[in-house]
């Protein structure tokens, strides 16, 4: 498996967008908590090519894509100046979104990602980074804490007309 990772450019913002809307609709489709009208109202909203061409035009986002064989497999998406009331830090960026192909959990896409997410939080000189992870997705809450990220308060994350419960974690960089 030959993985490239890089910076995403607004030519990306077709595929990711696809690649997204499948990703999280594989992960949260069959989950008893997710009724999918809720789903499908949040996935209208947020997995648009309008949507991520604005998000990769904000100075404020870093997007990184994970490449095999020149397909995007996966992404990151960070977010400079970007805070909550529980997070600490002087300096945070936020890790928006953390996302691999299903076929590709646990061959290392993710690990990739993080790595370069936080090279670039250092880089930048970030002192913090941070995420916001479904109280219910217990295989994500692992991977974070693998990472060193721990949970640090909560918030609400509209899925739809759901309020669900988002845990906040974070870790030093």
């Amino acid at each position: 498996m030959n993985l490239q990772i890089r910076k995403a450019t607004i030519d990306d913002a077709v595929i990711m967008t696809q690649m997204a809307r499948k990703s999280f609709y594989d992960t949260f489709h069959d989950h008893p908590k997710n009724a999918p009208e809720d789903l499908q109202s949040y996935m209208n909203e947020a997995f648009t090519v309008e949507a991520y061409s604005a998000e990769l035009a904000d100075k404020d986002s870093i997007f990184f894509v994970a490449e095999i064989e020149n397909e995007i497999d996966g992404y990151a998406k960070l977010k400079q100046n970007s805070r909550e009331d529980e997070i600490s830090g002087e300096k945070p960026i936020e890790l928006c979104r953390l996302y691999a192909s299903q076929e590709f959990i646990g061959k290392g896409i993710g690990k990739s990602l993080m790595l370069k997410s936080l090279e670039f939080a250092k880089e930048n000189k970030h002192d913090l980074i941070w995420l916001g992870v479904w109280e219910y997705n217990y295989p994500a809450h692992n991977f974070y804490t693998k990472f060193g990220f721990e949970k640090c308060g909560e918030h609400v994350f509209q899925l739809g007309n759901d309020p669900q419960t988002d845990w906040l974690m974070e870790r030093k960089v």
